[in-house]
């Protein structure tokens, strides 16, 4: 590309995050240097400086600069080397893997892009999973650095394209696991509060706001230790950022760890970890070569400890959402 572009977002990539769209459009540039660019300003969005993670929205105008070829631009098939012990450390994750799918267990703390002070993430480990004679894994989806769990990743472009689509269309269905400080007033429901960016908080903080975009998520309780602490088991219906942290909040009963949205609320006294108990549990999601992949992850060791001191039953595989679809 050799001249300033402006490019209008579709409408199939609503609430797509702007690196993703960068990498999906403009593959040969990497993750370093489009900060660089944001940071400088010569990428914008409807002519205002944003970050890298920033939520882009249809009709968006988005400003690309001359990219040319970067100084020492690996090829389009480069893949970064990993150590040996990153391979190891990236293959103890994973709970599934096919010929085009890779399914991890994330642990908490991990994330699963890089920033700034992020030395080892999961977009930094995908060559630890490629197969010989196929090109680099790809990403379909997220979870917060502090949340554990189901995290897919395609193995090669036609995956993550038939992924890609199941999440952006609601074809998935995400069950997590909670614990919650007290107790919700009602034992099952639902919560409908939309969502958006929380102003001066840079992206990193979400609000109810009655315009921002919607936002729908089930919820149950599936035990309590005394009025203390409440085990949430939560369907979100829509995939807004942070949107299970914030309902909680809503609710009056702040995820036990969250500190960002609970405050002090959200830490409990006694020997509880002051990490954020929430889990992705259970993902059904269709499968690029035909049927529905089903794939449950075990509870890290912080919740699974959480779970042994309150007397809850770590491996219960209850569903209380099979009949309840119908909100």
């Amino acid at each position: 590309m050799t001249g300033v572009q402006t490019v209008r977002v579709k409408k199939d990539e609503a609430d797509w995050r702007l690196d993703k769209w960068f990498k999906i459009h403009f593959p040969e540039l990497t993750y370093g240097r489009l900060s660089k660019l944001l940071r400088t300003g010569q990428i914008r969005m409807d002519g205002k400086r944003v970050k890298a993670n920033a939520r882009i929205s249809p009709g968006n105008e988005i400003r690309v600069p001359p990219l040319g070829a970067a100084p020492d631009a690996p090829r389009a098939d480069y893949v970064p080397a990993v150590t040996a012990e990153e391979v190891r450390y990236a293959r103890e994750l994973i709970i599934h893997e096919d010929e085009d799918i890779v399914v991890l267990n994330k642990p908490p703390g991990l994330a699963v892009q890089g920033g700034t002070k992020t030395t080892r993430h999961i977009d930094g480990l995908l060559p630890a999973f490629q197969k010989k004679g196929q090109g680099r894994p790809k990403l379909v989806h997220r979870l917060d650095k502090d949340t554990s769990g189901v995290l897919v990743i395609a193995r090669n472009a036609q995956a993550a394209k038939f992924l890609t689509a199941a999440f952006r269309e609601r074809t998935t269905r995400k069950i997590y696991w909670a614990l919650v400080v007290g107790r919700p007033e009602l034992e099952s429901g639902q919560v409908r509060a939309p969502l958006e960016k929380e102003a001066g908080a840079g992206g990193e903080r979400m609000m109810v706001s009655d315009d921002g975009k919607p936002a729908h998520t089930l919820f149950h309780v599936m035990d309590h230790a005394h009025d203390k602490a409440s085990w949430l088991v939560m369907m979100p219906l829509t995939g807004r950022t942070h949107q299970l942290r914030v309902h909680a909040k809503v609710m009056g009963t702040p995820i036990v760890g969250d500190g960002k949205y609970g405050g002090q609320d959200a830490f409990l006294q006694g020997a509880v970890s002051r990490k954020l108990h929430l889990h992705a549990r259970h993902l059904d999601i269709p499968h690029p070569k035909g049927g529905t992949l089903s794939i449950t992850a075990e509870l890290p060791a912080h919740m699974l400890e959480t779970w042994n001191m309150f007397g809850l039953d770590p491996h219960d595989r209850t569903d209380p959402f099979l009949e309840e679809i119908s909100y």
